[in-house]
């Protein structure tokens, strides 16, 4: 078969992009990030940035894993938000060709170009999450990621087990995670692992709440009511009790 693609197809693609902007969409892009910590955005509706993303896999879909993921590559490169998320897309229709060497490139794509909580949370909830299902022996990297100095590394830690989580998967991987992150200072890990503890409290309430109520008098109140936030009225009461 041949699998040799025009040169042009990044530049279909942008093209694309562009003709889907969304006046509103742009305009009120803002509003979903933190005074300082926009994102770059081309101003499309994330609906279509879904479909924009299959067709596009569609085409490349022929290639090998590399050669996709050195699309994907060029594509986070861009910066655009609606870019990453076509690579993550992307890399994440390749799931079922996964393998352990493949943590490497998600997490350079992670440490390299992510640099906001949305493309963070679509690579990580997704590929990343997905392949430490797979290969759980990378959960001593992805545990590793809590002490880097990349704010969105931190965070990958946490949100790249939300999935696990709520299939009971990696319990005490997420406890370890939490308990290492308890203090970060950094409100967007705090949230990150907050969200992953609620996720945990699907299949394990009682042992959440536990780590909770232990660890209440330090724990940053922006994690914790994250954590709790699934919990019945009477549990999240007394967890919020100072």
């Amino acid at each position: 078969m041949n699998t040799t693609m025009p040169e042009n197809i990044i530049d279909d693609l942008r093209q694309t992009l562009h003709e889907s902007i969304n006046a509103k969409i742009l305009q009120s892009s803002d509003h979903f990030f933190k005074q300082g910590e926009q994102a770059k955005v081309y101003g499309v509706r994330m609906y279509d940035v879904g479909k924009i993303a299959k067709e596009f896999y569609k085409k490349v879909s022929v290639l090998p894993k590399a050669e996709i993921f050195a699309l994907c590559g060029t594509l986070w490169q861009s910066g655009y938000l609606e870019e990453a998320v076509i690579a993550c897309e992307c890399a994440y229709s390749l799931k079922a060709q996964y393998e352990p060497e493949d943590f490497e490139v998600f997490e350079y794509w992670l440490s390299t170009h992510v640099d906001n909580w949305a493309s963070c949370d679509t690579l990580c909830n997704h590929s990343i999450g997905t392949l430490i299902e797979q290969y759980p022996q990378y959960l001593s990297r992805l545990k590793a990621w809590t002490a880097s100095e990349n704010r969105w590394v931190r965070r990958g830690a946490a949100v790249t087990l939300i999935i696990p989580a709520k299939k009971g998967l990696f319990f005490q991987d997420i406890l370890d995670i939490a308990t290492t992150l308890l203090h970060d200072r950094d409100d967007l890990v705090q949230k990150g692992y907050g969200w992953m503890l609620k996720a945990a409290s699907e299949a394990y309430r009682e042992k959440v709440f536990d780590f909770v109520i232990c660890h209440k008098a330090t724990m940053p109140r922006t994690a914790l009511r994250y954590a709790i936030e699934k919990m019945p009225a009477d549990m999240r009461a007394e967890a919020m009790k100072k």
